[in-house]
């Protein structure tokens, strides 16, 4: 079983792998959320060093803070004593909502969120997951049409004749089973909502993963599936993100460019040589380097 994370933990890393890794070995309940709480630190580590948000904007709060010694000077450090783990409440149109991930941005308000999700099987509870999912995004859009909004949903791919057959994802040929294929069909209908005006159940992105089980690969994602033209592929997941976000809140908004312009952080910050960073899957980004907006 994997080692419970937490703050603290010797060998504690925020790479992509060692997130899923936990989430495919992980043998507690699942409500208790324990099996998706190191993709919310991947995730808000990454919005900070790739997407260039400031560390207290984001909840919960990653172990990063930012350091600003001239007035276009700006290094990120690693820090465990800023961790927050308090998920934010956004008013929905519906109902308020505890969401994952949401950054703020003073004065504004939510202008980026990401939902993680996580199955470990149960494959027939698919189409539960959409009726949430649809229901989750148009209660948030309702209230802010601008928001950026992304959902991050990972399976467990459990094989055939391995467990219980309602856990089965993939089949003895290596192809996920209907119910996957439904299910990455609805999400990717789903996915892609480029304006304010475009349909509030669309997801500014979606991604779907499925997440090798085998001990010797455990974390690593099935590379097949989904097909690297799909939609709802991981590979541009956050890409599409600040792609939206930009648009909406730096380009046709440069009144409020000096807010919501994203940060570029100094090559010698000192988070990006902390051992908690090392084999991340994601390029830092740099002052210097042309950006759009």
């Amino acid at each position: 079983m994997t080692e419970v994370y937490e703050s603290g933990q010797s060998g504690l890393d925020f790479n992509r792998l060692q997130a899923f890794r936990h989430f495919a070995e992980f043998e507690g309940k699942t409500q208790s959320q324990e099996h998706i709480r190191p993709l919310h630190e991947y995730v808000t580590c990454r919005l900070v060093l790739e997407g260039g948000f400031s560390p207290h904007e984001i909840s919960p709060t990653p172990p990063l803070r930012v350091v600003q010694q001239t007035k276009n000077t700006l290094r990120v450090e690693y820090d465990p004593d800023c961790r927050n783990r308090t998920e934010a409440t956004i008013l929905g149109g519906l109902k308020t909502k505890n969401v994952d991930i949401v950054v703020t941005k003073d004065g504004i308000g939510p202008v980026l969120a990401v939902s993680c999700k996580g199955m470990t099987g149960a494959v027939r509870n698919l189409t539960n997951r959409l009726e949430e999912t649809i229901g989750e995004c148009t209660n948030i859009h309702i209230s802010y049409p601008a928001l950026v909004f992304g959902y991050l949903f990972l399976l467990r791919a459990n094989r055939q004749n391995t467990g219980s057959p309602t856990d089965t994802v993939m089949n003895d040929d290596g192809r996920p089973v209907d119910g996957v294929l439904r299910f990455h069909q609805a999400l990717s209908a789903m996915t892609g909502r480029l304006g304010l005006r475009n349909d509030i159940s669309r997801y500014e992105s979606i991604a779907l993963a499925l997440v090798e089980v085998a001990s010797h690969d455990a974390g690593i994602l099935i590379p097949e599936f989904p097909p690297a033209d799909s939609p709802v592929h991981f590979g541009r997941f956050f890409e599409s993100m600040y792609q939206r976000y930009d648009e909406r809140f730096v380009v046709s908004a440069p009144q409020l460019a000096h807010k919501t312009r994203r940060n570029e952080w100094h090559p010698d910050s000192p988070a990006f040589e902390a051992e908690p960073f090392g084999r991340l899957d994601y390029e830092f980004r740099i002052s210097g380097q042309e950006r759009m907006g």
